[in-house]
């Protein structure tokens, strides 16, 4: 059977077949999901529906007493341990072995762990540390430089009695640059430092090289310095780095005062979505939170989305885009990838969804008018994907809603500026809890316990299996997550064989009171 079109038709299907073959170089994220930490439009356009709904439309019922909200607002007591990272006063050395340069990779707080331990390396090795230079990050596509992001003057006054500092090389080594290193072998570079490398082998390996050229220079250096087996001194000088001498510049510290200033003032008397009672009516329980926030840190990137290979409830599309997504970055070299989807969530290796998460601050005892900061990049789904957190936590705020385009020029599309204004800001609250580990959530929960803050912990593999649990009520939910992170909100935990002192300071870095 022949099928005839007339002119215009013909006309017609012409240029839809013409739109066709010129849609994937015109909306090229349309069949190629392969922008990083953003959804694909397939992805997006199936937005995922409530996977709880039952737990959900409790929680949007919720009301909390008095008793439980002063409970969940009340600081940590004190846990008998205080900051302790001075180390003993030796006079430098007359003489420095050399300069020391290191190349960072990674995000912020990856970027301020491979700090910390040059400043550690340069003390051991008696050299100078020339200040370390940040690599482009390669997901963010970040350029951003020491002096950008930290207050280098503050930085180089609070060490000047522990290591020699410098900003920039003397002109002698100029020729000592990023550029050099990567076109071609050099005699000067290190590259073969293991990954928590002894000090004994900086003394053997990198020593001799300052000694016959005066420079050294250590590419990669993520995590090259162990955490076991170092001197006390050397262990502080790590820490002292990390909660003292790391500021940031004053830019980012005034843009973190204003959210602050503003999440701490009372918020506008509306009546809350979803509810059917007003701010006003309530004056015990907000008198209870009255200028306190809490950040939730949501990290829930597509990056984290596909690694997990975990479903998400975004149907057939959002499983393929995200199938793609590992094929194109890991080739499909996923572990998590020969689990079924509640294997993975039994052992509590799905990170948590916005949806998730709210249902476990409401279960916690937060109500829907508390003052809730987003601290996050770009959410794997969007606003599709935000909305019930919204629903749940309707004063739920972020940089964009507390501060205007003029406010945030400086940090604007520069990603680690803007993680430095979330850390900042996740340094001041209240209450901090993260949806899923990582460098930003570890590096928290050691800052935080380091200065006796409240710090929820969420119970992965608890919840994994609560919420893979469809028939289970409001009240059990409930019960069952208050009773599961009673010992995870702040307490002390001591560092153990291989951990990281940054992520647990005590008792290397703290002292008992």
């Amino acid at each position: 059977m022949k099928l005839y079109l007339s002119g215009p038709q013909t006309q017609r299907a012409a240029i839809a077949g013409l739109f066709v073959l010129l849609l994937p170089l015109l909306q090229p994220n349309l069949f190629g999901p392969l922008g990083r930490a953003s959804p694909s439009m397939f992805s997006e356009w199936n937005a995922p529906k409530p996977r709880h709904l039952a737990l959900l439309h409790s929680a949007l019922q919720r009301q909390t007493s008095v008793q439980q909200q002063s409970r969940l607002w009340s600081p940590l007591a004190n846990q008998g341990w205080k900051p302790c990272a001075e180390t003993t006063k030796v006079p430098l050395p007359e003489k420095s072995q050399g300069y020391i340069q290191v190349f960072l990779d990674g995000g912020l707080n990856q970027q301020k762990m491979g700090i910390c331990d040059a400043v550690a390396v340069a003390k051991i090795m008696n050299a100078t540390l020339v200040i370390p230079h940040l690599e482009v990050n390669p997901v963010w596509q970040d350029s951003s430089s020491f002096t950008e992001i930290f207050d280098v003057d503050h930085f180089i006054d609070v060490l000047r009695d522990e290591i020699s500092i410098v900003k920039e090389l003397p002109s002698e080594f100029s020729w000592s640059t990023r550029d050099y290193y990567a076109t071609g072998i050099r005699a000067t570079r290190i590259k073969t430092a293991p990954v928590h490398a002894s000090a004994n082998w900086y003394l053997e390996n990198v020593v001799p090289v300052l000694q016959s050229y005066g420079i050294a220079a250590i590419a990669p250096f993520s995590h090259r310095l162990t955490f076991e087996n170092l001197p006390a001194n050397i262990q502080r000088l790590r820490c002292k780095v990390n909660f003292q001498a790391l500021a940031f510049v004053p830019h980012i510290r005034a843009l973190g005062d204003t959210l602050v200033n503003r999440l701490r003032s009372p918020p506008n008397k509306i009546q809350a979505v979803g509810t059917e009672y007003l701010l006003e009516g309530r004056d015990q329980i907000e008198k209870q939170k009255a200028g306190k926030f809490v950040v939730l840190h949501l990290r829930f990137d597509k990056d984290m989305a596909a690694h997990s290979a975990c479903d998400f409830g975004g149907g057939k599309a959002e499983r393929l885009a995200l199938a793609k997504y590992r094929q194109v970055l890991w080739q499909g070299r996923v572990l998590n990838s020969q689990f079924t989807d509640e294997e993975l969530r039994n052992q509590g290796r799905c990170p948590l969804t916005p949806e998730e998460i709210g249902l476990l601050l409401a279960a916690l005892g937060f109500d829907n008018n508390t003052r809730l900061y987003l601290a996050s990049h770009k959410v794997y789904g969007g606003e599709a994907r935000i909305s019930t957190l919204r629903k749940l936590f309707p004063l739920m705020e972020d940089k964009k809603s507390l501060a205007s385009v003029e406010e945030r020029a400086k940090v604007e599309g520069k990603a680690s500026l803007l993680a430095a204004v979330d850390y900042y800001v996740s340094m001041q609250s209240n209450i901090f809890i993260s949806a899923s580990p990582g460098n930003m959530h570890n590096a928290l929960v050691g800052h935080r316990a380091y200065m006796n803050l409240k710090t929820i912990r969420p119970n992965m593999a608890l919840l994994g299996q609560l919420f893979l649990n469809k028939s289970m009520e409001w009240s059990e939910f409930q019960g069952a997550v208050i009773e599961g992170h009673k010992s995870r909100q702040g307490q002390i935990r001591l560092r153990k064989e291989k951990q990281s002192i940054y992520t647990y300071p005590a008792p290397n870095c703290m002292c008992q009171a």
